[in-house]
């Protein structure tokens, strides 16, 4: 059972595009591999879903994760689970 998202890594994208999410994305996610986390949370809101869609076409690329979805009850919110 996971514990409350709040006890995880959390990066929060909103304000950032869809140019620029790569780079804040990617960085995020290689430090957290460094670090040993097991699961990052990703905080991008619900919005037109344009950086939802973007962060899940980059996710899938990434060899360091290894499974992702959305927070069941929270559709702004990505569970990123990463191979360590």
């Amino acid at each position: 059972m996971l514990l409350p998202l709040d006890k995880y890594p959390t990066l929060d994208v909103h304000g950032e595009t869809r140019d620029t999410v790569y780079t804040v994305l990617y960085s995020f996610i290689k430090d957290n591999v460094k670090l040993k986390n097991e699961v990052v949370v990703i905080v991008h809101g619900k919005g037109q879903g344009i950086l939802k869609n973007e962060i899940h076409t980059l996710l899938r690329k990434m060899p360091e994760v290894k499974h992702y979805h959305l927070h069941y009850w929270n559709q702004g919110t990505t569970i990123v689970e990463l191979n360590i």
